[in-house]
């Protein structure tokens, strides 16, 4: 359990680090490339740690009974996560490649928050916490939960500073915490594409389907069928 922790620190830790405050002068020192490299072996190393570190932890009692209204909650949960996910892929001004020429409406997924992909994994993490109360697993989903929502205002700061105009446009149209720009008027839900409720639906079904073969057990509505 040790171990697990120090892993989580480090590759939470190391990924903000190298994110925000050691980026520009690794930049400056070894160039674009050098950063990207350096960046990627570093969350690489410990992203084995973590994983090696979390098979080998021994499992513990549950925190808490699950049961059908836990899993129920969690399978519509992470149906909406993935709806969240797919979403954020498509025409999503947080994306490197996209236009920042003209400030877009806030629609579908962006109009619920303009950190879908991010509040996509921490629904994932928070999910895995309330069905799977190991300590290990909370230890681990909480620092996806962390890694998600801290990186998501962190995003948001970053993207001030150099698109300010931009980003403040962006911002004014949405909301960090999810659904609050409808509540206050500034944006409608209107209709999400298909990309997102199709694609998120699918790949909800293969994601949850995959635990029985990988993990030995049945997770989402695969609970209850077959």
């Amino acid at each position: 359990m040790g171990n697990v922790v120090l892993a989580v620190i480090a590759f939470v830790g190391t990924h903000f680090l190298l994110s925000h405050p050691l980026r520009a002068p690794i930049v400056r020192a070894a160039g674009e490339r050098g950063f990207l490299g350096t960046y990627s072996l570093v969350a690489f190393a410990t992203l084995i740690w973590l994983a090696l570190a979390y098979r080998a932890a021994p499992p513990a009692a549950p925190l808490w009974p699950v049961g059908d209204a836990l899993w129920a909650i969690g399978t519509v949960a992470m149906a909406a996560g993935a709806i969240l996910f797919m979403g954020s892929l498509v025409r999503n001004p947080a994306l490197p490649e996209a236009r920042t020429d003209t400030v877009p409406e806030a629609r579908g997924v962006f109009a619920i928050t303009r950190h879908p992909m991010m509040w996509g994994f921490a629904v994932w993490g928070i999910v895995h916490i309330l069905v799977y109360p190991d300590p290990s697993n909370i230890v681990l989903s909480l620092a996806i939960v962390i890694l998600a929502l801290v990186g998501a205002h962190l995003q948001d700061r970053k993207k001030a500073r150099l698109q300010p105009d931009f980003w403040a446009a962006w911002q004014a149209r949405t909301s960090y915490w999810p659904f609050a720009a409808i509540a206050a008027g500034r944006a409608r839900i209107g209709k999400i594409g298909m990309h997102a409720l199709a694609g998120g639906l699918l790949v909800w079904l293969v994601a949850t389907w995959a635990h029985i073969p990988l993990a030995g057990w049945r997770a989402g509505i695969w609970r209850w069928i077959g």
